[in-house]
Formats: C-alpha cells, sequence, structure tokens
C-alpha cells in the first residue's frame, strides 16, 4: 500500500466559509463544529458581518469570498460551503473560482424538494429576514417564483440577535420565534408540503418545527450532509 500527498490537510472534505460573528452558535448551527459527524474545516470571512451580508446583499465582499474559497481548496477540501443563505448570490461565482463543488446555500434544496412532493403541494421558505430575501437571491438558488415565504423578522429575540450580531441568546424565545414563523407559514399557504431552512443558525430548531407543523423540515444541516455523502461516499 502506498499513500499519496498534495494536501496539507485530510480526513476533512468540507470547507466552510464563516461569516465573521460573535453571537452563540449552539450545537446544530453550522458554525459549532459539534453539530457535524464529520470534520469540517472552517475558514472565516473577515469584515463579513451578518448585517453586511444580509441586509446589505454582501456587498464589495465576493473578492473576499472567492479568497477564502481558493485558500480552503489549497489546504484541502473537496467541496465548498457557506454558513448564510444568502449567499446564493455568490454561488456561480464561487463555482468558477475553484475546481471543487460548491453548495452555497439552503435555499438550493427547494427545487429539489418540491420534486419530491405529490402534486398540488410545494415547499415554503422560513428565512431571518424577508424584507432583504430578493428575487436575485431566490434565482441564483433556483427557487421557482410564487416561493411561500414566512421570516421570524416580527418575533422576539431570532432575528435581533443575529443579525445584531448579539453576545448573548435567549434559545428557548429564538426557539418560539421559529415554531411561530413556521405555523404562520402553513397557516397561510394550506398547500404547503415541506419548509426549507434559509438560515443556518436555524437548523438547532428544525426538529422543533417539524413537530409543531407536522411537515418536513429541511435545513443546512441536511443539505450539506447530503453535500458530504458526495465528497467522501461511504465504503461498504
Amino acid at each position: 500500500m502506498r499513500a499519496h500527498g498534495g494536501k496539507s490537510i485530510y480526513g476533512a472534505s468540507l470547507g466552510i466559509l464563516m461569516l465573521e460573528a460573535r453571537f452563540p452558535r449552539i450545537p446544530g448551527d453550522m458554525g459549532n463544529a459539534m453539530t457535524w459527524p464529520f470534520p469540517v474545516h472552517y475558514k472565516i470571512v473577515r469584515g463579513a458581518s451578518p448585517d453586511r451580508v444580509v441586509r446589505q446583499s454582501a456587498a464589495g465582499l465576493l473578492d473576499a469570498f472567492v479568497e477564502a474559497a481558493r485558500e480552503l481548496v489549497a489546504d484541502g477540501v473537496d467541496g465548498i460551503t457557506t454558513n448564510c443563505g444568502f449567499l446564493s448570490l455568490f454561488q456561480d461565482a464561487l463555482a468558477a473560482a475553484v475546481p471543487v463543488p460548491v453548495a452555497s446555500s439552503s435555499l438550493m434544496q427547494v427545487a429539489m424538494v418540491n420534486r419530491l412532493l405529490a402534486p398540488g403541494r410545494r415547499a415554503g421558505v422560513l428565512t431571518i429576514s424577508a424584507s432583504s430575501l430578493g428575487s436575485e437571491h431566490l434565482a441564483k438558488a433556483g427557487v421557482p417564483e410564487g416561493t411561500p415565504i414566512a421570516s421570524t423578522e416580527g418575533g422576539r429575540d431570532f432575528t435581533r440577535a443575529i443579525l445584531g450580531n448579539e453576545l448573548t441568546l435567549d434559545v428557548e424565545a429564538a426557539r418560539r420565534d421559529n415554531v411561530e414563523a413556521a405555523l404562520a407559514l402553513k397557516s397561510d399557504h394550506p398547500d404547503l408540503g415541506a419548509i426549507v431552512l434559509e438560515c443556518t443558525n436555524m437548523a438547532p430548531y428544525a426538529g422543533d418545527i417539524g413537530a409543531a407543523t407536522g411537515l418536513p423540515v429541511f435545513s443546512i444541516v441536511s443539505f450539506i450532509t447530503w453535500f458530504q455523502s458526495g465528497l467522501s461516499p461511504r465504503r461498504y
């Protein structure tokens, strides 16, 4: 048996481009390494604050994300993702810049989930900021026009704490924000067949949302677990 080199890091196929943030990342958040049942490699994109990426459409940050993605590939990763659904804006540019697959946004699941559902049923999106989620974000992720969208913007803690980059998070209040927004989405759209969580910080509450709505819930964790299964297939 001969081992072959060429990388600086081995055993972590997935590279995650991280926002520069300080809010708590609880288990289930993709920025908490304990979330993943496989090794991951993180790289922080300096200057990419939650507010700048979400509310300012990541203005002026493309070059920094491309550079960071290339550094991850040089380190040895086999695939790239990001930790904000709004970075669907950079999907095409990132994919063109690196020689590995790129899965920039949880929103990329919407079209696939629609194919899983019975005729007359469709997926809806739960986002941290519906007021900031524009048509370009959706188009870049392949989200069909007219997809139902709901937000945690009117809630108690979640949107404010994450986008405000606060040092504390009331986890139970954030949980209620997510569940109540999901229930409103279901109530407003009787044809809803599943929910896709845009925000990567919503993944810790996916189980609560599923229990409350009775619907399948797809998050960045479900998406990237699938992605990882292709980057590093299990051997039998």
